[in-house]
């Protein structure tokens, strides 16, 4: 089975230091090919079993929800110069933008020629070539002049990468069951009724940190909109696995930079966030090069990604309070 993860750190020159903190964008675990698709995470408040939707449309444009038969995804109509709008994959683990190579040809826009840029993904390095753009724009959100990094289409038939860079003070609403994105300034709202709020912290330049329990052992969640899979780091699956797990499938993951890592894919016990708990999940651990670059090694990690958080009915990410509003699939929706 195939694993693809596009979490990816960018620097204007060369690599970056070993003590400088990652840029990430996005990642994207392909659906599988082999094995039968996964399960999606069933989420209960208190322990209650919560029904699946099934929501039988067609092709959404903004949110996809996370069906036994689909990981989710959350895509973001871009205006890059007033161009599009162009669907980028809405990324929190990502601190910078990118596209595809096949949507720079769209724009009519050739590489830069003063440089390029280093890339850090899930799994390696590597140099990509660069356009310089005036301005991005969706929603209330309006960033330029910045510079994109050129990308190998791993991401799922979108067209790049919306990372987190002009996010501060910003609110996302993704709602799965309406097929509804959108980015806003934040005015503080709290969260609503049948909303579950979970509190955030920031680290190393913007990641998103949820703080769990998986089953007995403290760590560290991060919120990973553009990764399809929850990938764990070796310091989390060691605190876990004190006996050996059955039902370990293995997995090659391959990231951005097209370097692949391999992987064990492992059912988890709960994951416990306080008044909501997560059930049916399952992980794939491995010493992947991006909880190294994080310095994210010594201490139980995993990275939340749209199996997980496409369960949800609503997903509402609030950068100004650092906090995350959670509506579950079968709540009763004030009217």
């Amino acid at each position: 089975m195939l694993l693809v993860a596009c979490l990816l750190g960018i620097a204007t020159a060369a690599a970056p230091a070993a003590d400088t903190p990652p840029d990430p964008v996005g990642g994207a675990p392909a659906p599988p090919t082999a094995a039968p698709p996964p399960e999606p995470a069933m989420i209960t408040p208190n322990q209650e079993v919560l029904n699946e939707i099934i929501v039988e449309t067609t092709e959404p444009q903004f949110v996809a929800p996370t069906r036994r038969d689909r990981i989710g995804r959350i895509w973001a109509p871009v205006l890059i110069d007033g161009k599009g709008p162009y669907r980028l994959v809405l990324d929190t683990g990502a601190n910078r933008s990118a596209i595809t190579a096949h949507t720079a040809q769209l724009m009519g826009v050739l590489p830069s020629g003063d440089g390029s840029t280093v890339v850090t993904g899930f799994t390696g390095s590597a140099r990509v070539p660069t356009i310089h753009v005036d301005h991005m724009e969706v929603g209330e959100l309006l960033l330029g002049p910045t510079v994109l990094p050129i990308l190998s289409d791993v991401f799922g038939g979108a067209q790049g990468v919306l990372g987190i860079e002009g996010l501060t003070g910003m609110r996302v609403y993704a709602d799965f069951g309406r097929d509804r994105l959108v980015i806003a300034r934040s005015h503080g709202e709290r969260a609503g009724r049948d909303f579950t709020a979970v509190p955030l912290r920031l680290i190393r330049g913007g990641l998103l940190v949820a703080d769990v329990h998986v089953g007995s052992v403290r760590a560290k969640a991060i919120v990973d909109t553009g990764a399809q899979g929850t990938i764990g780091n070796l310091m989390l699956r060691d605190a876990l696995m004190r006996h050996p797990p059955r039902n370990v499938a293995h997995e090659d993951v391959i990231g951005v930079t097209l370097d692949v890592q391999g992987g064990d894919n492992i059912p988890m016990p709960d994951i416990d966030f306080g008044h909501l708990t997560i059930r049916g999940v399952r992980v794939t651990f491995g010493d992947m090069y991006l909880f190294q670059h994080w310095k994210l090694t010594d201490e139980p990690t995993l990275t939340l990604g749209m199996d997980l958080l496409g369960s949800f009915d609503v997903l509402i990410i609030d950068y100004s309070r650092h906090e995350l509003q959670i509506r579950l699939r079968g709540a009763q929706m004030p009217y």
